[in-house]
């Protein structure tokens, strides 16, 4: 099983000296990868279904992980997710497409289509179609990558007679994953992605989870086992907490096929040695022994 840590553009690692040594640590420690979430902007005040205090800092996850792959050499850089229907797909297929460059060809794309209309009304993006408008994004930037002369016609985005240097180093693109735990996002996982992402699962809404991927691998003609599962788990009913999983924890995951658990840890109330400490832990007890 591979390691991941979630969280290294938010709260404490917010701060960029706790941020360039967490990242350090974590690759030496022998993560495999370093994750960055995002929201834009959060509902002022906190309401249901909004994950954070409006007062959260999260730096911009691509700014975030370009500055973390500067002090960084091997470990891989995943956005965990962008809300891509909040993005122009052209623009931020060039930001990412440069951060692939500049990190020696580390970057995997997490896809999310969003869910605080809040933040939607605020960006002045439109909250409906969101599912269609997150797929043609995609599409759009995929040619932007990988065609001689890219072109797209699509239902929402559509251009030719351009192109957009560098292109990313990966290829034919950088690692597509879609998150979501509903039956469009398995489809698009299955249709469209190398890899899917389950945010705050616990070990029977995994299950479940890998339940509905296969359904969907099975109508699409993918292999299930084509998909790499990563998972941010919920242990003893906890999201996150001081400590990290237990070995027996994370096993119960593997045990259910799970290739990597992105692990929560304190960044919103630790302080950077107590972060420093978290990785340590993890890395005794979980690295190389799951």
């Amino acid at each position: 099983m591979k390691f991941g840590l979630f969280s290294i553009n938010m709260g404490t690692c917010a701060d960029p000296e706790t941020a360039a040594a967490v990242g350090r640590a974590a690759e030496e420690a022998g993560f495999d990868s370093l994750w960055a979430g995002e929201h834009v902007v959060l509902p002022d005040p906190q309401a249901p279904p909004s994950p954070a205090p409006p007062q959260t800092r999260i730096v911009d996850p691509v700014i975030a992980l370009t500055y973390v792959a500067a002090v960084t050499g091997t470990v891989r850089l995943g956005t965990g997710i962008i809300i891509l229907p909040q993005r122009n797909p052209l623009v931020l297929g060039k930001e990412l497409a440069s951060l692939d460059v500049l990190s020696k060809g580390r970057l995997s794309f997490g896809i999310g289509i969003g869910y605080l209309k809040p933040e939607f009304d605020a960006i002045g993006v439109p909250f409906d179609r969101k599912g269609a408008r997150t797929e043609d994004s995609l599409k759009a930037m995929l040619a932007l990558w990988t065609m001689p002369k890219p072109e797209y016609r699509g239902q929402f985005f559509s251009f030719g007679g351009i192109d957009a240097h560098p292109r990313p180093i990966q290829k034919p693109h950088p690692q597509i994953v879609f998150g979501g735990h509903t039956p469009e996002a398995f489809s698009r996982s299955a249709r469209l992605a190398q890899g899917w992402y389950g945010f705050a699962l616990d070990t029977k809404a995994t299950a479940e989870c890998l339940e509905g991927l296969r359904k969907a691998c099975s109508d699409s003609g993918k292999r299930f086992d084509a998909l790499e599962i990563s998972v941010t788990p919920v242990t003893g009913g906890k999201l996150v907490s001081s400590a990290p999983p237990t070995r027996d924890a994370a096993k119960a995951f593997a045990d259910l096929g799970v290739h990597r658990l992105i692990i929560y840890p304190p960044a919103g109330t630790a302080d950077k040695a107590a972060l420093l400490r978290y990785v340590d832990e993890a890395a005794k007890n979980l690295i190389g022994k799951v």
